[in-house]
Order: structure tokens, then C-alpha cells, then sequence
């Protein structure tokens, strides 16, 4: 696909985040399962179900726009799901392991709050102010859950000052 306007800069950029949305849904289940933590694994779960309902956004946007919904692969995603897998790969100790699913779920976090945040000024640009709506819902959950993950983080960090104190 050729990018030669906003329209088609806006299209592609749908086409990553279904991708990533997509991709996550799968890798969220394995970070549900592979947490030892219940509140971190039920984080995990409950984000899976509201990736769902993000996924299920795009696909109205993509019929709103008059696109069908197609996954454009996006290196960055790749990425972070191969770096999880060289991780568990390894065999970490389990807390470990879950300090850095927390950490791997940021890092998506971060990455779908670029997303966004720029395919909504997009999407007002190009005068989709429904769409635009759509998707900054989607920002705001987004930036919910990285702000949940960052407290479970910072948990962790706690507990190592307590750790190393002791």
C-alpha cells in the first residue's frame, strides 16, 4: 500500500493497531497464565476482555470508514513478543518472571498509547469525529491499564526496598 495522504497514512495506521490488538490478545493470555500473581494474572484476563472489545472498536471503524478490517504486521509488536519469549525461555525464577510481565505489559501499554494518540488527532483531521471519539476511548482504557500496571510495578519495587533492607 502506497502512503500518499492523511487518508492513507490514517488507514495504515488502523491497519498496526488491529495487528497489535490482534496479537495482544493472545499474548495477554499467556501473561495471565504465566503470572503467579492473582491480582497481576486477573489484570491480565480483565485488559484481554477490554482488547476484545478494542478489536471489536476497529472493525466498526474499518466499516465506518468504508474499509474492510486487515492487519498490517508491525515490527515493534513483533518485537515485544519475541522478547517475552527469549525471557521465559530462560526459565526465570517466578517472581522474577512476573516483575517482568509487568514490565512487558507497560511496554504494550506504551506502545498502544502512541498508537492512538495519534491515529485520534488523525482521525479529527480528516473530519471522522465519530471515529475520533471510538478511538480516544480506547486511549483513555489504554492509558488506564498502564496506570494499573505501573502501581503493580511499583508494588514490586516496594517489596525489593523491603527485601534488601531486611
Amino acid at each position: 500500500m502506497s502512503v500518499n495522504s492523511l487518508d492513507d497514512l490514517f488507514v495504515a495506521g488502523l491497519k498496526e493497531a488491529y495487528y497489535t490488538e490482534n496479537q495482544l490478545l493472545d499474548a495477554l493470555e499467556e501473561l495471565s497464565s504465566g503470572t503467579s500473581d492473582e491480582e497481576i494474572s486477573n489484570a491480565f484476563s480483565e485488559h484481554r476482555e477490554e482488547t476484545e472489545q478494542h478489536v471489536q472498536r476497529l472493525e466498526d471503524v474499518f466499516d465506518e470508514i468504508g474499509e474492510s478490517p486487515e492487519e498490517k504486521e508491525d515490527n515493534a509488536v513483533k518485537g515485544l513478543i519475541q522478547d517475552h519469549e527469549e525471557f521465559t525461555s530462560q526459565d526465570p525464577d517466578q517472581q522474577i518472571l512476573d516483575r517482568f510481565n509487568v514490565a512487558a505489559g507497560q511496554k504494550s501499554e506504551h506502545y498502544e498509547i502512541a498508537l492512538y494518540g495519534n491515529l485520534t488527532p488523525m482521525a479529527q483531521d480528516l473530519g471522522l469525529d465519530d471515529v475520533a471519539d471510538t478511538l480516544e476511548e480506547t486511549l483513555r482504557e489504554e492509558q488506564e491499564a498502564l496506570e494499573e500496571l505501573s502501581q503493580m510495578g511499583e508494588q514490586f519495587d516496594e517489596q525489593a526496598e523491603t527485601t534488601d533492607l531486611a
